[in-house]
């Protein structure tokens, strides 16, 4: 038998996701080649698959990346239809986008790569150990399979990154992983473990118990709708439709029955089974609607996806397409429902100029939470509920800011105020340690989508502007790890941390200070490290005070800038320039003295 052909890169990528695509590109930037293994035939995850409402709470908390794709989203607005346009407008500074828009734009960013980058599409990592080789604990190859062909592939590389929704690769690979909820006394956090309550109303303490479980969070597909009706395609019945899933709604309307209030968008007809966010073009990204009892989610019948065969994801996807058509032609066409309110439905459809292969339909299933790999830190709900420029993240690789959300976990319930699992618990701008990509048991391998995180955890990092950063932060501990002969586990994190600065990635999020700013790498280094305290704003113009000077000096061991006198951003420089100028021993000891 022919042995497999084995392809050699210095990165290898499993995952075309926003996060598997900043990975590459922060890898082949530095002049390294990588590939990216996408099991599907277009690579951009779900950005290009109907979310093109970007989820994140403070804008800036995330840079780096990320921020370069939502400004070519802005440019691409600006340069189409003109600066003073409704598509400008509507495409909020980037923030909000088409599918086809989100996918042409990451396309062209790994084009300008090069031949640094490839993307080899319809390449189907299965998750068993022989497809993960090992030497030790130390992955050094994997099998892949060629979808078109059928032929199996061999890829080795210095380092490798799961950047599968999934964390196929890490499980396949011996990592440990998580499943399921932690109790609510495992970590204390709120909203864990068996939980109810009525959509932003008071949690209902006689049914929310706390107790953990293997449930697993509900997927769905965001949808591009439109009421345009010259770009609009008609929802027609699924084969495999079944009205008698959906005859809840006919009493839900009628008894004005919902988990929560509706906003006035949601009295527009079909609003009552879908969240909607105005997109450019006349266009929403149609999400499940958490005030309803019944909408796109399917909760329960994911819970075996994360560890499934492709076979029965395949089939698990189907079903949820044909699940959610059929919801909408049940509101569009049941004689059962009110008139008014199917004439309202009958306004959307899906979009013609989205989606042409696939009938229009998105074509990645939106898996909120696969695997949880654990890693070398465990992100909880408490290291997104406080102000975190404290010592305990020494090691940010990059801040984010989003609740922590998470969709329901069992079908409806007789009696209870909502379906169970669904929560959305306000957080502050937060910073992500490095050990949260670092998965235990393994070397070799980066895990920046299936990170380390409890459910609630989870919840708050697994939104795509931190998987995005995340993915970058893996591509540049590549290239420090290969540029100081180390592994990604051993590297020096202050350079990691330098070479994400100068790529205008955000470490520690301020409200007045941004990538680009005078004294701003100097700022995010010493703000990590404790010499700032718990404020969002830096106020790197003010004089710096007494107490400052001779706490910064002391801690820096900078005794010579002890009668300084200027802004605190030009104290800050100073030191930073001072203290980097020092011997790389003297540099380890000092940053070594920070963790005490």
């Amino acid at each position: 038998m022919t042995p497999p052909p084995t392809f050699e890169f210095d990165a290898v990528i499993v995952g075309g996701t926003p996060a598997g695509i900043t990975a590459g590109i922060a890898v082949a930037r530095a002049g390294r080649r990588a590939v990216i293994l996408e099991r599907t035939a277009h690579i951009g995850g779900l950005p290009a698959n109907g979310l093109g409402a970007t989820d994140i709470a403070t804008r800036g908390a995330t840079g780096g990346l990320f921020l370069e794709f939502v400004r070519r989203v802005k440019a691409h607005y600006c340069n189409t239809y003109g600066p003073d346009s409704q598509q400008v407008t509507d495409c909020s500074d980037g923030y909000r986008f088409e599918p086809h828009v989100a996918e042409r734009i990451l396309l062209t960013m790994i084009a300008e790569c090069g031949d640094k980058l490839e993307v080899r599409a319809r390449r189907q990592f299965n998750h068993e150990p022989r497809n993960a080789i090992k030497e030790g604990a130390a992955l050094r190859q994997i099998r892949i399979v060629d979808r078109t062909s059928g032929a199996e592939e061999v890829y080795r590389a210095s380092v490798f990154v799961d950047a599968t929704y999934e964390g196929d690769l890490a499980a396949a690979a011996g990592a440990p992983y998580m499943l399921g909820r932690e109790s609510a006394d495992e970590y204390g956090e709120p909203c864990a473990g068996k939980f109810y309550q009525r959509w932003r109303a008071p949690v209902d303490e006689q049914y929310s118990t706390g107790q953990g479980d293997n449930a697993i969070q509900s997927y769905n597909y965001r949808l591009p709708l439109t009421t345009n009706r010259a770009n609009m395609r008609r929802i027609e019945k699924p084969a495999t439709y079944n009205r008698d899933e959906y005859l809840s709604l006919i009493d839900d309307l009628r008894l004005n029955r919902f988990a929560g209030p509706p906003t006035p968008l949601e009295f527009d007809g079909i609003g009552a089974i879908t969240n909607m966010v105005r997109l450019p073009n006349d266009k929403v990204d149609a999400n499940n609607q958490h005030a309803a009892f019944i909408s796109t989610d399917l909760p329960e019948e994911n819970w075996p996806y994360p560890t499934a065969s492709w076979d029965w994801r395949d089939r698990f996807a189907e079903r949820l397409h044909d699940y959610i058509l059929g919801l909408f032609y049940f509101a569009q066409n049941d004689e059962s429902l009110p008139a008014d309110f199917r004439e309202r439905c009958n306004r959307w459809g899906l979009s013609l100029d989205e989606f042409p292969d696939n009938d229009n339909f998105p074509r990645q299933i939106y898996v909120r939470e696969g695997r949880r790999i654990r890693g070398e830190y465990l992100f909880t709900a408490h290291d997104a509920l406080s102000k975190r420029h404290s010592r305990a993240h020494l090691t940010s690789i990059t801040a984010s800011h989003y609740a922590l959300d998470s969709h329901a976990c069992l079908k409806r319930e007789a009696g209870r105020p909502h379906l169970d699992g669904f929560f959305s618990y306000r957080t502050t701008p937060y910073s992500v340690p490095y050990g949260v990509i670092l998965p235990l048991e393994v070397e070799n391998l980066l895990i920046p989508v299936p990170a380390s995180g409890t459910h609630i955890g989870f919840s708050t990092l697994r939104m795509e502007p931190c998987w995005m950063a995340l993915g970058e932060a893996a591509g540049e501990a590549i290239n420090v790890s290969l540029d100081e002969a180390t592994t990604v586990r051993a590297l020096n994190v202050v350079e990691l941390q330098r070479r994400l600065l100068a790529a205008g990635a955000v470490l520690t999020y301020y409200e007045d200070a941004a990538p680009g700013d005078p004294h701003y790498e100097a700022l995010q280094f010493f703000a990590l490290r404790g010499f700032l305290g718990d404020s969002y704003r830096a106020n790197l113009d003010a004089p710096v005070s007494d107490a400052e000077r001779s706490q910064w000096t002391t801690w820096a061991d900078t005794p010579d800038l002890a009668s300084f006198a200027g802004t605190r951003g030009q104290l800050l420089d100073k030191i930073y320039t001072e203290v980097n100028a020092r011997p790389d021993a003297e540099q380890a000891a000092l940053y070594a003295s920070f963790k005490n």
